[in-house]
């Protein structure tokens, strides 16, 4: 059986249209719903693009480097490859998820997310017949959200790894992912502690004793969100070690989820995530379904014309990204004394 894929004609120019990723162009060009009921019904358009040329990827069985190289069509496929490996290792370090209520992707470089204000928030009044109803003013932010290209530079000779198993190659391609995660996550903690622009920095509660985190401590914490939820905790390797030292923390449910997970809830139901990117001496509480905006630029880009062309000694990989917060008082810092 004959399919369209075999005749799909790939370019460098399917790299270069403007609000597409490659994968998006491909699929226009090769849907996968005329797939549906055969036998490669689960493949997206780019991997019935490695099985056209033969190209495995993972397993002990993947092919060379050099395999992408063996026609000018499937070297186009290059790039796209080196991006996808890296969103895996952004994926499998990141905790972005856990701390932002939405994600917003934009083809420009201007941003300005909204914000509202609710009158009396902590207070449900009853209407009297006649009376004006509450309202909750929507606006635009005041400052666009600053947007940060961050990214590594691939520096490695063709001759060096086109003989390298693409099932290696790609585990330096998801670590490089990881480094990216890990710089986008210390954006979102900066916004969180110092605000977005728009005259917002968390708010910071002080512990009662010097240099001591207490229960005490934790429960004011969380009395203070209300009418948020104290649902997520980012804490440094500092805070971590005196947060597990609380007795509270030691019983024995808790012990048994978190030897058996490694995951941390506190007596409160609130998630706790370890990060060297709080800075020592603070907890970082939120309510992750209301305090922060991820803002895209684009998808993880990759000088494809460079990777195309082999020319791997300096080629750049990217992305762009930036953090608005949406109510500021729904994330909130304790310090220690």
């Amino acid at each position: 059986m004959a399919y369209h894929f075999d005749t799909v004609k790939l370019e460098k120019g399917m790299y270069n249209h403007m609000g597409r990723t490659f994968s998006q162009v491909l699929e226009e060009q090769d849907p996968s719903e005329q797939y549906k009921g055969t036998a490669i019904e689960g493949l997206d358009a780019f991997q019935r693009q490695l099985k056209r040329f033969d190209i495995k990827v993972k397993g002990a069985g993947s092919d060379i480097v050099d395999k992408f190289f063996a026609t000018s069509q499937s070297a186009v496929l290059f790039p796209e490859y080196i991006a996808r490996a890296v969103k895996v290792g952004m994926e499998e370090a990141n905790i972005l998820p856990d701390i932002t209520a939405t994600e917003t992707r934009i083809d420009g470089m201007d941003y300005r997310s909204i914000t509202s204000v609710p009158e009396d928030e902590k207070q449900l009044k009853r209407v009297a017949e006649g009376a004006a109803i509450p309202s909750t003013t929507v606006k635009t932010q005041d400052s666009l959200v600053t947007l940060h290209k961050r990214g590594r530079m691939l520096v490695a000779s063709y001759e060096a790894i086109r003989f390298q198993k693409l099932d290696l190659f790609s585990v330096t391609l998801r670590q490089i992912g990881a480094h990216i995660s890990r710089m986008h996550l210390e954006d979102a903690i900066d916004v969180i502690l110092n605000g977005d622009g728009n005259n917002n920095p968390a708010k910071t509660t002080t512990t009662a004793g010097e240099d001591e985190l207490s229960y005490d401590d934790l429960l004011e914490f969380w009395n203070g969100f209300e009418p948020y939820q104290l649902n997520t905790i980012l804490a440094g390797s500092d805070m971590m070690l005196k947060l597990l030292s609380l007795s509270q923390m030691q019983d024995a449910a808790a012990g048994l989820t978190f030897h058996g997970t490694g995951k941390l809830i506190t007596p409160m139901g609130a998630k706790v995530l370890r990060t060297s990117a709080v800075p020592e001496g603070k907890l970082i509480g939120l309510d992750r379904n209301y305090a922060l905006e991820l803002v895209k630029a684009g998808d993880v880009n990759v000088e494809y014309d460079k990777l195309i062309d082999r020319q791997l000694e300096r080629a750049a990989i990217t992305t762009i990204s930036g953090y608005a917060k949406i109510f500021p008082d729904a994330s909130q810092v304790l310090a220690l004394k």
